[in-house]
């Protein structure tokens, strides 16, 4: 037996608890960053839809503008035909919602298969420990400098730093439906996330050009990401991306991350393979169904 599928605005508060259940049981958030930020923040413009039980909030669907979508339901409530009730209604906003499922779970490929969904999109999570991380800041050539973004605005000013991050970031990736055709507003709504560190963002110049960036994340538990890192088109096969590379991961090292992680798309195979050339692991695959 279902609960009411019921629409909601901004459901953080009484969301919260479902996810922590959630992640409890699993081993795996059921949220990405940007559908829990949906979940209070009017500005991402989500539509969720939840399912409750005894006045309790069970199940939660967000729906973003471009058709992806996430899904969870409590431990507790599961096998109940909700999470395909909550699905159904999902595609019946938007008739081609890719559903993500964070770590494909059993339940997941359950349910995709039941709706007849098929996997279009794998994105790979990779780690290595920090032990296996070579030491040392990167070898430049000459004319290249390394600067985080403080010292980068000292130097700039932010608004002419922050210009030529967005017009890396848009060129590295214009193929990214989430990372490319940023602008200002959105640059800075990430920017607000608890975990920001300006000194985790390192900025690669070439004179006063900038030729990438590398921006690190630091988790509560300590492990470090390799959130993103985009060289500029001009810049791609000289080499620069190693150099970029290295000099996020020395910076999350130096702080004292015990292993480092990165999500890169499964078909991107040259970048996958030099992950692992640089020791990384396969450790998690999320996909979308659709």
């Amino acid at each position: 037996m279902t609960a009411d599928i019921l629409s909601a605005q901004l459901p953080g508060d009484r969301v919260r608890p479902l996810l922590e259940a959630a992640e409890a049981h699993d081993g795996i958030a059921a949220f990405s960053e940007a559908f829990v930020q949906g979940l209070d923040d009017d500005r991402v413009r989500h539509i969720h839809f939840l399912s409750e039980h005894d006045g309790e909030v069970v199940a939660c669907a967000g729906l973003a503008e471009d058709g992806s979508a996430e899904l969870v339901v409590h431990p507790e409530h599961r096998r109940a035909g909700i999470g395909e009730a909550l699905a159904r209604k999902v595609r019946a906003e938007h008739a081609d919602a890719g559903l993500w499922a964070h770590g494909n779970l059993p339940g997941a490929q359950a349910l995709a298969a039941k709706l007849g969904l098929k996997v279009a999109r794998e994105l790979l999570v990779m780690g290595i420990s920090a032990d296996d991380i070579a030491h040392g800041a990167p070898e430049l050539p000459a004319g290249f400098e390394a600067l985080d973004y403080v010292g980068a605005v000292e130097r700039w000013g932010r608004d002419a730093v922050e210009k030529q991050w967005l017009e890396v970031n848009n060129d590295a990736f214009s193929w990214h439906p989430e990372q490319g055709g940023w602008d200002v507003e959105r640059l800075h709504r990430a920017m607000e996330a608890e975990w920001f560190d300006p000194a985790g963002v390192q900025l690669l110049y070439d004179g006063d050009q900038l030729a990438g960036f590398h921006w690190t994340k630091r988790h509560p538990d300590g492990t470090g990401e390799v959130y993103v890192v985009g060289l500029a088109s001009r810049y791609r096969g000289e080499g620069m991306g190693g150099p970029l590379m290295q000099a996020g991961l020395q910076h999350l090292v130096e702080g004292g991350s015990p292993q480092v992680i990165l999500y890169v798309e499964a078909d991107n195979i040259p970048a996958v393979k030099r992950y692992e050339q640089l020791g990384f692991e396969v450790c998690e695959s999320h996909v979308v169904y659709q």
